[in-house]
């Protein structure tokens, strides 16, 4: 009983799952912010090739 009770106690690998939560929000986030970024500038190059067509 005292091992369960030792082991339930033990937090040395909190910090390290923490970490990677904090980590893995951090690459969606940048995920995320690379999509809507990719499609403004989708829009943008379109619109310089449609000026540079002459459509």
């Amino acid at each position: 009983m005292q091992i369960i009770a030792r082991f339930m106690k033990d937090e040395s690998g909190a910090t390290a799952i923490e970490y990677g939560l904090i980590a893995a929000l951090v690459g969606v986030s940048i995920i995320v912010g690379l999509e809507s970024l990719r499609d403004a500038l989708n829009a943008i190059l379109a619109t310089i090739s449609a000026t540079l067509s002459g459509v």
